[in-house]
């Protein structure tokens, strides 16, 4: 049996454009199992994919669930070993599986490992918790420092293994969550409980980013800025409320939340409206974290 047989990739879509899509899966080996997640009620590119990949298997959520409430839909229906969470965006290495069948054959002792990014000089896609340890991995990363398989604390949720055979797979990430930190959380829980996080060099990817897959008019991309300011922040402070306390949570994002406040009412004095929205939406996406309210917000209806 091929080890790749073993691996199941789960590529969670929320009305992405075709040309992303396609071009995700145009770099998969096509022995694994793919699943795609619309989180919506309808695929509208199920016809195309499915004349061009034969194989894969498409579901629909119904409604747009999030990050880990779709990713959790997915995994339950993953009857593999493995799972390959995969952002839309993201295209695989030439030398991606040859290298995954490697680490699958040595049986290595991982819950999670993490991928890594080419060509990206800003954004470390893996970590620890602790700021200083955090910069010192960074700065070890970007210098080319770390070993090919090197244990960390977090890594980034858009392309990442899971090793179903020590992670229940039934409700992986916190519902809670509908955007950003949902990885952090569950590394953090699988920290706590003695398991191992890595990531690893030899499996690379392209990461195109939130640019790439958003929007198809302005009130669309403004409409999915507002809520990706807004959840940034209900999730961050959710985060160290859940992992640490209340009042860590509220003294470590007490700065942003007055920062927030102020801004917005600069740029609503000075009209500019676009930086005003910016800090709006972080400041009403913090302040709802902090007074217990769910992460609901899903953007606002155009108005013809």
């Amino acid at each position: 049996m091929s080890e790749l047989k073993k691996v199941t990739a789960i590529i969670l879509t929320y009305k992405t454009p075709k040309n992303i899509i396609l071009n995700c899966l145009k770099s998969l080996n096509r022995k694994i199992n793919i699943i795609i997640i619309e989180n919506s009620k309808n695929f509208e590119h199920q016809r195309l994919v499915k004349k061009k990949f034969p194989k894969i298997k498409v579901f629909c959520t119904g409604k747009n669930l999030g990050y880990g409430k779709g990713n959790n839909f997915g995994l339950s229906k993953t009857k593999t070993d493995y799972a390959l969470i995969l952002n839309p965006d993201i295209i695989c290495d030439k030398n991606f599986f040859k290298n995954l069948t490697k680490i699958i054959k040595n049986n290595i002792n991982f819950d999670i490992i993490g991928c890594q990014y080419i060509k990206d000089k800003i954004f470390a896609p893996a970590g620890f918790f602790e700021p200083k340890k955090n910069v010192e991995f960074k700065k070890e990363y970007f210098e080319n420092k770390i070993e090919s398989m090197s244990k960390v604390e977090w890594v980034t949720g858009c392309s990442m293994l899971l090793n179903l055979k020590k992670i229940n797979k039934r409700n992986v990430f916190d519902k809670n969550y509908f955007l950003y930190f949902e990885e952090f959380d569950l590394c953090k829980s699988i920290i706590d409980k003695g398991g191992f996080v890595y990531t690893c060099r030899d499996l690379k990817v392209h990461h195109f980013g939130f640019k790439s897959s958003v929007g198809k008019n302005n009130f669309e991309k403004n409409e999915a800025i507002n809520i990706r300011n807004w959840h940034w922040m209900w999730s961050w402070f959710y985060f160290y409320k859940k992992n640490y306390s209340f009042s860590h949570a509220f003294f470590k994002l007490f700065g942003k939340l007055t920062k927030s406040f102020f801004k917005t009412i600069f740029y609503f004095i000075t009209n500019q409206k676009n930086q005003k929205n910016k800090y709006l939406y972080r400041f009403l996406g913090l302040l709802n974290s902090i007074i217990g309210r769910s992460s609901f917000y899903r953007g606002q209806k155009k108005i013809n």
